[in-house]
């Protein structure tokens, strides 16, 4: 990572939607998920979650299917696919890295308080990059299913 560079292409909003995107398509009963579909299941609009999914076909998590029985699906085991990949492949932007870095002015002050803020970004983002790295998405889903089987939850699951 580029420690002047902290700008990813895209919003961290598309990390939370392609992780849940990808725990529904991890689920035993889903062969081929269309976009339209997993869009109305997350509340989402359609038209950015086919960027995110595209993205992840891209960086090759997803593989698409088209035609009638087509959608989305995983290309490799869920128990297999890290928080930290999916980070890596969006290509996340780090507001707070931003944020930090603007405050400071092009006098030699700012300078080196730019400077320094890019040693503390850059060390934020291998620490949060470490954390990422413990869970996968097989993970994520079975704590999901766990949580949508408690007898006291209100959520239906996926499909039913």
């Amino acid at each position: 990572m580029n420690p002047d560079k902290c700008i990813g292409s895209h919003h961290p909003r598309w990390f939370g939607l392609a992780l849940q995107a990808l725990v529904i398509l991890s689920r035993d009963n889903v062969q081929n998920c269309p976009s339209a579909e997993l869009a109305a299941y997350l509340q989402s609009e359609a038209t950015l979650l086919r960027r995110i999914m595209a993205a992840l076909v891209k960086g090759g998590l997803l593989e698409t299917r088209e035609g009638r029985d087509g959608g989305y699906r995983l290309r490799r085991d869920p128990s297999r696919i890290t928080l930290e990949e999916v980070y890596t492949v969006l290509q996340v932007s780090d507001p707070l890295c931003f944020g930090i870095k603007e405050t400071t002015g092009s006098h030699p002050f700012g300078l080196e308080m730019k400077s320094i803020f890019c040693e503390l970004t850059t060390e934020m983002d291998r620490s949060m990059r470490e954390v990422l790295g413990r869970y996968t998405i097989g993970q994520l889903a079975n704590r999901a299913l766990y949580c949508a089987n408690k007898p006291d939850n209100n959520v239906q699951a996926f499909g039913s």
